[in-house]
């Protein structure tokens, strides 16, 4: 568990606790500006137990709830911090599957404006995980989920590859300085794919090496920044020459289009056993 701030040129530092839970979920805890710092949001509560201890541990009180995706690694600790936090619930409006705590309902182009803590969040629509899927952006951060990992992406099990390219694209176009607060510590498994599909990338290859160092003192790799993984993440780099090259060399054959490409990028990444 800790705390890592955020910042973005012009924008007052974003303070977030990171909460450790299950085998590698993080669940992140946004604290409001100025003299709100001691009330929090969580993002994707999974788990009740390790909220409530880091509210306990650090005096802190819950203010809302905000939920990126259906999948219970991200809700199933909603409804037991509800029966203790009456606070609002923030979540897709297009998901197939039931949300817990009746959430406000966000879609793409929406806002979650929490004005007592001075945070506002703008909401974008990133299918592809889901089918529903929604990203929260504000304050120099995002909070996207299992859409973008550090090296990697979300499996596609509602969406298609084209979506989730387009989701990618969304996310790629911020401004390269966003601390990326993804919801899985799966660095290190991701770079070593990496690397295979992209050997020549000395930016990956350094990164490579400092997250083995990080994680065998038990480290945690995120949250990482846009920039970096503009440099060394397939998945975001998929359209470059080298990856291309890459991805096909595999597949034996030339991809018809991106979102060919992707895919086969997402299926190696699935069977890959590094």
């Amino acid at each position: 568990m800790g705390s890592v701030a955020a910042s973005i040129q012009g924008l007052q530092r974003l303070d977030v606790t990171r909460v450790p839970a299950f085998e590698d979920n993080y669940l992140w805890l946004i604290h409001g500006l100025g003299n709100a710092s001691r009330q929090v949001v969580a993002v994707d509560p999974g788990d009740a137990a390790p909220i409530e201890e880091a509210l306990l541990r650090d005096g802190l009180t819950l203010a809302a709830i905000l939920l990126t995706h259906h999948h219970r690694d991200h809700t199933g600790g909603v409804e037991a911090l509800l029966a203790r936090h009456p606070v609002p619930v923030f979540g897709p409006a297009g998901e197939r599957a039931p949300l817990p705590g009746h959430p406000i309902p966000r879609r793409g182009g929406d806002q979650v404006d929490l004005v007592a803590l001075g945070l506002r969040f703008n909401v974008l629509d990133v299918p592809g995980h889901t089918a529903g899927h929604i990203a929260y952006v504000g304050h120099g951060a995002l909070f996207c989920g299992d859409t973008l990992f550090s090296g990697g992406c979300g499996k596609l099990f509602e969406g298609t590859a084209a979506e989730m390219l387009r989701s990618l694209d969304q996310l790629a176009a911020l401004t390269p300085a966003t601390v990326i607060y993804c919801a899985h510590e799966y660095t290190a498994s991701n770079l070593r794919f990496a690397v295979k599909v992209d050997p020549d990338n000395r930016a990956l290859a350094e990164y490579e090496s400092q997250v083995r160092g990080l994680r065998a003192k038990g480290a945690a790799t995120v949250p990482t920044e846009l920039a970096r993984e503009l440099a060394i993440n397939p998945f975001l780099r998929s359209r470059t020459p080298a990856v291309r090259a890459a991805i096909e060399a595999h597949a034996g054959k030339p991809a018809a289009d991106d979102a060919e490409a992707f895919l086969w990028l997402r299926e190696w990444k699935n069977g890959f056993r590094g």
